[in-house]
Parts: structure tokens; C-alpha cells; sequence
């Protein structure tokens, strides 16, 4: 069994810290990354882009597989008229040749859209870890009552190969949380 795993309770999610002001709530969030934590989130009324940065949060999966699904919608459009037109039912109307690339445009670029778009879709989905009917953040009940409306929260997962309860808490406390709750599964 790893240290981490012997030091968090069993049925602990992780620490929440409430802070003052979006301010408060990037600095705290940095100066976790830097600590080495990782499983980390931050909760605010409001999209703060600076969180993003603060994160260090990089990630390009939706973006890959919005590509790869408009590559697979430009070639299965141009594949299926180019099919339809040159192979299975070849019409010479106007004596032009079969594969006239140019009438197949409109179709390429309409899969393209579309299967780009069902990519998106898809992949914000699975990859937000969607459908959730419930996060265990909402056992705090400070959280419950204001993090949609003016509370800035910062969670620590007991999953992060550096959790230690007693020195996580510690920290937070140093970083000037304004309270701290224990998040319970």
C-alpha cells in the first residue's frame, strides 16, 4: 500500500479551501502546482482564465480528435462521391470525367463539419467525465451554499501521490485559506 494511501482516512475525497477573492484563489492555486500537487481543482462563480495558467493545464485531446474527426469527415466525403460518381453508378453528362472533384466540395466540406463537430462533442463529454449525477464536493456544505454564487474554493484529491492529511492541511492554511473542510466521499 502506497504512504499516501495509509495517511488519508478511508471515505475522504480530498481538502477543500475556501478563499477570500479570485486573487487569493490563482495565487493559492499556483503556489500548489509549484508544491507538487496535482490532483487539484478550483471552483469559482466565474470563469478566471488565469486558472488555466495556474494549472498548468495544457491539454489538446479535444482539439486532436476535433481534427481527426474532420479528417475522417473530408475523406469519407470525398471518398463516398468519389465512389458514387466513378465507381458504382458512372454518369458521362457533359462529357466530364468522372471524377470531377470539384461538384464534390459541397459534401466534403459538410462531413467535415459534421463529424468535427460530433468529435467535439463526444470528446467534451467523456473527457469532462460526464455524465456525474454527483461530485462529492457538494458533502461540504459551505460549498453547497455559496460556490455558485460568490465562493472561491481550491480541492486537494487524496488521490495525489503527495496527500498527507495533517501536511496538506497545513498547507492550505499557510496559503490564507478562510476555511477548510474535509470532503467526505
Amino acid at each position: 500500500m502506497a504512504r499516501h494511501e495509509m495517511d488519508a482516512p478511508p471515505g475522504i475525497y480530498g481538502l477543500m479551501a475556501e478563499f477570500p477573492d479570485p486573487t487569493s484563489l490563482i495565487m493559492a492555486t499556483r503556489r500548489t502546482h509549484e508544491e507538487g500537487y496535482r490532483n487539484i481543482d478550483a471552483y469559482s462563480p466565474f470563469p478566471i482564465h488565469e486558472l488555466v495558467e495556474a494549472f498548468h493545464a495544457h491539454d489538446h485531446r479535444v482539439q486532436r480528435n476535433v481534427l481527426v474527426g474532420g479528417l475522417l469527415g473530408m475523406f469519407s466525403g470525398f471518398g463516398l462521391c468519389y465512389w458514387v460518381s466513378a465507381i458504382a453508378y458512372p454518369l458521362n453528362i457533359g462529357g466530364r470525367p468522372f471524377n470531377s472533384w470539384p461538384a464534390f466540395i459541397p459534401v466534403t466540406f459538410e462531413l467535415t463539419i459534421l463529424f468535427a463537430s460530433f468529435a467535439a462533442v463526444l470528446s467534451w463529454i467523456l473527457l469532462s467525465g460526464l455524465p456525474m449525477p454527483y461530485h462529492p464536493v457538494f458533502n461540504v456544505p459551505r460549498f453547497a451554499e455559496i460556490a455558485s454564487e460568490k465562493g472561491f474554493f481550491l480541492t486537494i484529491e487524496s488521490t495525489d501521490p503527495k496527500f498527507d492529511r495533517r501536511r496538506t492541511e497545513d498547507f492550505l492554511k499557510g496559503l490564507g485559506a478562510r476555511e477548510i473542510n474535509e470532503i467526505a466521499h
